[in-house]
């Protein structure tokens, strides 16, 4: 169940495979005739290969050579990511796991090494799928997990669904079945937002399939029927195989025998059709099962025979034993013992070679261990040979030498000394900073909070009274037109001065973040900017409607951003800024994200800068013990990322 799921995956791979038929094949070869040996060249030959995958896997392996050796002499990374892609893709097809990890490992240093979001985010996902197939779940999750975050904080909705896909698939192979059903909802649902029918038809398969495991059979079935007809509509015949496959699984698990086999008679015969030995193997000895408790045990056979025969070709060890297993039921059945006891004990022996095969790699192991030691004690000793030999020699210079080893470790004990002490008065020092920090900002809070409490209730109640008083006077006084003019002119200049208070009171410490907390006075403060039409700003949130930060926190944070975004509009010339806020409750971590358009800058300037805006926000991150990630150039915005723990 688990290669069926493996191989399925193989279909997306990060790019959308569409099904090809022999028209369009021969469309992208006339194409290919015309072309240069230039980019557009390597993007045909990276299509033809995924053309070709699913019928004839010896043209996609000469098509994904040619678009690697020309992605590298053009020096076009982007088609060599895609082509190394597809190659890892074509080697899962073949069963060959440990090539493909060792594939994926050198695909993933590739893509960090050209700095592209994208390729990394997509690179991990490659390598967490393929760790699960050699066995190694929890790196498999890590790794995928790791490719999430990079989707979320891109944004791109095509990452997020493969994210949603590849950990699906992950949590079904560790067999936390719940959490498989929700990835696999979520996948479906970002699906069929983005109007993509290939992937809500690939990944209803696999929810199907996880529904199957759970025993929600109802459902696996209905799921399972909506794939068929999609993959006939689509002419994608493997993944109707797989489906097919699924629903003679169903039936077979509960005991609809007859529709069983009509099901895995209809799968082997487009199996067969797309040369897939994997899902031949599997629905051969699916067949043999399903003959075997109807009785027909020559047909039950002949069945599982075919199915040993191709996973013999296969890396597929494990398979092996389970058909041997079957068969050793069916001999039984049929009378013949013998024969019955040998595939019994082949399937046993196959358990106890493994366990033997680990227990010699851990013997030899130790025996290397053992004679690293040996020849190291041996070494060992003639140093200590040579050593009575050089002292012997050299005896009359041994007291000078003596006295001069005393001087350098007393000279180095001292400096050693000096080093731990400095070390100690460094932290004592670090320490009295982040102290003298703290109460820096929380006496620079306290005030602002009082001056903005001042502002508010005295001057503002008196401008307000003066406002009221003034008010009244124009009531009783008669005034000529001039007059009435200028005392207009002046009640809206006051009105104007009430308002500007009030701006500074709030901005000296907004009272919506006190009552309602950070969440909602960012959202406030970028709206309020947004509205002025000086930069337009787009705020979001993930995670933060639980989330529970102290107030001392939620002030430091908030003044971080709003002298960052006060940056922006002065220093970027920005038309665009996005602020995100991201709560991880599974890491207990708070990503601050402030990214522009604008100018950007060389960021080693920073280093130089004496301003007190820039001082400010990393004495507030320092003070929270958080991290500071900055991108920027020339021409290409700036991306600002604070990780703060909670």
């Amino acid at each position: 169940m688990k290669k069926l799921l493996t191989s399925l995956f193989i279909l997306l791979c990060f790019l959308n495979s569409y099904s090809q038929d022999l028209q369009k094949i021969d469309s992208l070869k006339r194409l290919l005739k015309l072309s240069k040996e230039d980019t557009s060249r390597v993007s045909l030959l990276i299509k033809l290969t995924k053309a070709n995958k699913n019928n004839d896997i010896t043209s996609a392996y000469k098509y994904c050579s040619e678009a690697i050796n020309l992605s590298k002499k053009l020096k076009y990374n982007k088609g060599l990511f895609k082509s190394l892609t597809s190659e890892i893709s074509l080697i899962r097809i073949e069963g060959k796991d440990g090539l493909a990890l060792e594939k994926s490992k050198s695909l993933v240093q590739f893509a960090e090494n050209t700095k592209d979001s994208f390729n990394i985010a997509a690179g991990y996902l490659t390598l967490g799928e393929v760790y699960d197939n050699n066995g190694d779940n929890k790196s498999g999750v890590a790794y995928c997990l790791k490719g999430l975050r990079i989707a979320e904080r891109m944004n791109d909705r095509g990452l997020l669904q493969d994210a949603y896909a590849a950990l699906q698939r992950l949590y079904f192979s560790r067999t936390e079945f719940d959490k498989a059903v929700i990835y696999g909802q979520k996948a479906i649902d970002l699906a069929k937002a983005m109007g993509d029918k290939n992937r809500v038809m690939i990944q209803s398969y696999n929810l199907a399939q996880t529904y199957n495991l759970i025993k929600a059979f109802d459902k696996s079935i209905k799921i399972s029927n909506e794939v068929v007809r999609m993959a006939k509509q689509a002419g994608d015949k493997r993944v109707e195989v797989y489906a097919l496959y699924n629903l003679c699984s169903v039936n077979l698990r509960t005991n609809n025998l007859n529709d069983a086999l009509t099901y895995g008679k209809q799968c082997l015969a487009i199996s067969k059709e797309i040369s897939d030995k994997s899902i031949q193997s599997n629905v051969l000895a699916a067949i043999g099962s399903i003959y075997l408790q109807l009785g027909q045990n020559k047909e039950a056979e002949n069945n599982l025979l075919q199915a040993l025969a191709l996973r013999e070709k296969t890396e597929d060890k494990q398979g092996i034993a389970d058909v041997q297993n079957i068969l050793a039921d069916v001999y039984f059945a049929m009378g013949q013992p013998k024969k019955a006891y040998d595939f019994e004990k082949a399937s046993e022996d196959f358990s106890d070679n493994y366990n033997q095969s680990i227990l010699a790699q851990q013997s030899s192991d130790l025996e290397k261990k053992y004679e690293t030691q040996k020849k190291e004690s041996q070494i060992r000793l003639q140093q200590a040979d040579i050593k009575r030999k050089n002292i012997l020699n050299y005896v009359l210079l041994g007291g000078v030498s003596a006295i001069l080893i005393i001087s350098v470790l007393g000279y180095r004990n001292y400096k050693h000394r000096q080093k731990l002490q400095q070390a100690k008065i460094d932290e004592l020092e670090t320490e009295k900073q982040l102290t003298a920090t703290a109460a820096v900002l929380k006496g620079e809070e306290q005030e602002r909070t009082r001056l903005a409490k001042d502002l508010h209730d005295g001057l503002g109640g008196m401008l307000s009274g003066i406002k009221f008083s003034l008010n009244t006077v124009k009531e009783n006084l008669i005034m000529t037109p001039d007059n009435a003019h200028a005392f207009e002119r002046s009640i809206d200049m006051l009105n104007s001065s009430i308002k500007e208070m009030r701006r500074v009171a709030h901005n000296m410490m907004p009272e919506i973040l006190v009552k309602y907390g950070l969440d909602a006075a960012l959202k406030e403060f970028c709206t309020e900017i947004d509205h002025s039409g000086v930069v337009h700003v787009n705020y979001q949130s993930v995670g933060m409607q639980q989330a529970e930060i102290t107030q001392t926190t939620s002030v430091a944070i908030y003044r971080i951003v709003q002298e960052l975004l006060n940056n922006t509009i002065k220093h970027a010339h920005a038309k665009n800024v996005l602020v995100q806020l991201h709560q991880s409750a599974q890491e207990k971590l708070l990503a601050v994200t402030v990214e522009d358009d604008g100018n950007g800058f060389d960021t080693e300037l920073l280093k130089q800068s004496a301003g007190m805006g820039w001082l400010n926000i990393r004495n507030r991150v320092e003070f929270l013990k958080g991290k500071i990630d900055m991108q920027s150039g020339h021409g290409k915005g700036t991306s600002i990322m604070i990780e703060i723990a909670i």
